[in-house]
């Protein structure tokens, strides 16, 4: 039985540099992987679809030329296999990467294969044991099939799948109207396809505020992306174009046709044959691995980090589990996933950039609070290059004048939520940031323009 300090299984975000820490340290480390080094990110998540995202911008661009004073001789095509052919060589240079530097770092061990827990100390992979004080899982997650009518009986794409297609679907229909959904569904009517968004909430992306859902959806059926809402007792079934989906809409035909379908209705944790109950590892019912703030199961010694263990779903919060895990443990510090904030964004065009609470979360507290709106086509650089759609949104606690959170839904959305998120990390009070001097011509400039005017949360 090979022995190891510390075992990990998986090479998702957290994996790879826990390891190299690890290491570092002067630790004797084993890394498992399945399939592709890399995880969700580099394979088929954040890297290949942002590449597709700036291959549909290109395309919606060049459409766009006349607005610019710019002229095309000949109509916008798209070739999806150069498209493809793109992405595919963003993302091999990273996948490789990854498995080269872990295979090459000394003190580390890598294996090809399945890894399963079978004791609290003990990690199979293939036919070889591996024994090790502390195991790491970081084995991320994977598409969720809804249990729809009728599907075993159809075919259908998920965001796994998605990364082979190498041609236009004529009609796209996208089961699910939440982040993933709604990126796909704006890429591919921008590469030239028909689509059309099923979602069975009242509206899209239901965990954000209504002005943000509102205002993504206006956007989104201005591209000519058709909006089935409020869509209830779904199933599939084959049709001479290929593929209808029941919906029941209280508006519209009973049945949506299309000519391929993409589920987007969330992700599961690749938990359900790690063999967790040989070691008495708890999980939840949806199978995500339980964790204290620590990220340590209820068995000493073995901690899950990244999608799996529900905390988080994200590239950046696996990250940061391999950082509250690092300094735990090698550093000496004492480091929670409690002091996480809230943050993420949405890829569509404009991007949404989310901070801490949204306005609602904010009013269900009954917290005496200030807000500040600001609509994107009153900022300049917006109106400049000819992006005005969407509008910022900040939130602040009136007591403290500390942030509370925020919502920038416009040209680079994605980018300023950070200017709000560093300072909430630092604890300032907002009038820090009022009282900057921003840089013009920038989005950013008009925060402090915008903090001059909070008005009271009513």
């Amino acid at each position: 039985m090979p022995k190891f300090d510390a075992i990990i299984i998986g090479t998702g975000q957290a994996g790879p540099s826990l390891a190299r820490r690890l290491v570092a340290a002067g630790r004797k480390v084993a890394v498992i992987e399945r399939k592709h080094f890399g995880g969700t990110c580099v394979n088929n998540g954040c890297t290949p679809t942002k590449a597709m995202v700036a291959s549909a911008y290109a395309a919606h661009l060049a459409r766009r030329h006349a607005d610019y004073g710019v002229t095309i001789g000949g109509p916008i095509a798209v070739d999806m296999k150069a498209v493809k052919a793109r992405k595919d060589a963003i993302v091999a240079p990273l996948r490789n990467g990854v498995e080269r530097s872990l295979k090459e770092l000394e003190g580390c061990t890598a294996f090809r294969g399945h890894g399963a827990v079978v004791g609290p100390n003990a990690v199979k992979v293939g036919e070889t044991v591996l024994e090790a004080p502390q195991t790491f899982i970081n084995v991320g997650g994977r598409p969720t099939v809804p249990p729809m009518p009728g599907l075993d009986q159809v075919e259908y794409l998920t965001n796994e799948s998605m990364m082979d297609v190498d041609f236009l679907p004529e009609h796209l229909i996208v089961v699910g109207g939440s982040y993933i959904g709604l990126e796909f569904a704006q890429m591919f009517r921008r590469f030239g396809s028909r689509v059309t968004v099923i979602e069975m909430a009242p509206r899209l992306i239901a965990r954000e505020d209504e002005d943000v859902s509102m205002g993504v959806a206006d956007v989104l059926e201005a591209e000519g992306i058709a909006l089935r809402l409020n869509a209830t007792c779904l199933a599939a079934k084959k049709h001479p174009e290929g593929i209808a989906i029941h919906v029941e809409c209280t508006e519209g035909a009973p049945d949506v046709t299309g000519s391929h379908l993409l589920l987007a209705v969330g992700r599961r944790p690749n938990t359900d044959d790690l063999g967790l109950d040989k070691a008495g590892v708890a999980a939840d019912a949806r199978g995500y691995i339980t964790v204290d703030d620590k990220l340590q199961t209820n068995v000493p010694g073995i901690f899950a980090l990244g999608d799996c263990n529900g905390r988080g779903t994200f590239t950046h919060t696996s990250y940061n589990d391999f950082e509250i895990v690092a300094a735990n443990l090698l550093d000496g510090e004492q480091r929670s996933v409690k002091e996480r904030l809230t943050a993420y964004a949405l890829y569509t065009d404009p991007p949404l950039g989310r901070c801490g609470m949204t306005e609602a979360e904010v009013r269900k507290s009954g917290r005496p609070a200030l807000i500040a709106t600001m609509p994107m086509e009153d900022v300049s650089r917006a109106f400049e290059k000819g992006e005005t759609n969407g509008f910022m949104k900040i939130l602040v606690d009136k007591e403290t004048k500390q942030f509370l959170g925020a919502s920038f839904f416009g040209l680079n959305g994605d980018e300023i939520v950070h200017t709000v998120l560093d300072q909430m990390y630092a604890k300032a009070p907002y009038t820090v940031m009022a009282r900057a001097m921003h840089i013009h011509p920038t989005v950013s400039e008009l925060l402090p323009t915008m903090l001059q005017e909070l008005r009271e949360l009513e």
